[in-house]
């Protein structure tokens, strides 16, 4: 079995082999390694990508909307993900954001999954019928995880999630009373015995 280290290494490389300056092909090697890490297809989808990308210009869509269509071929992953990467902070605002046909899309998602993490919210991506909840970069919680290659996402939608509890009021208040039961009053022996209690003031 190959390691984590090993996937984004060669990962990596080979992304500067087909053509990616040294820093995209970094981060697509990151990608690789957190796909095989949640045991999703990286490796197989980014060398079946590599296989076809020079006979097929897919688009590259610098500027993302609430609404993004392609003109022609379907979006490349790793453009796609670079600019949702480095635009969050004005894309969250949208309540949310669509694509018509992104290529690879497993591929996308890490870049969204990372997303997550600089917004600190989570965000809920739905490639077709494929739902994926990136939570901070941390898990990611899906319908669909090893479904092998999926070459084409027709229809892309991404929603940012508000950050809320997942219990009521009336629980947290609850279960915190029941929590007071450790807590012990402080008195007079507790000060006496308490952190830098004792120590002798030399000044």
């Amino acid at each position: 079995m190959k390691s984590l280290s090993e996937i984004e290494t060669v990962s990596k490389r080979s992304s500067k082999a087909a053509g990616f300056p040294w820093g995209v092909a970094e981060e697509v090697g990151k990608n690789i390694r957190m796909l095989e890490m949640f045991g999703i297809s990286g490796i197989r989808n980014l060398n079946y990508y590599f296989k076809i990308r020079h006979n097929k210009n897919f688009e590259k869509l610098n500027l993302i909307n609430s609404e993004n269509k392609k003109e022609q071929l379907e979006f490349c992953p790793i453009i796609v993900g670079l600019n949702f990467l480095d635009q969050i902070r004005s894309l969250e605002n949208f309540d949310q954001i669509r694509f018509e046909k992104i290529a690879f899309p497993l591929l996308f998602l890490p870049f969204v999954s990372r997303a997550s993490e600089v917004i600190g919210k989570k965000i809920k991506l739905n490639i077709d019928n494929k739902v994926f909840l990136l939570n901070f970069n941390i898990s990611i919680y899906s319908n669909s995880i090893n479904e092998g290659i999926v070459e084409i996402g027709n229809n892309i939608s991404i929603e940012i999630q508000e950050n809320e509890d997942s219990f009521k009021e009336n629980e947290w208040k609850e279960l915190y009373k029941l929590s007071e039961k450790t807590f012990v009053e402080e008195n007079d022996s507790l000060k006496n015995s308490g952190a830098g209690a004792g120590l002798t003031d030399n000044d």
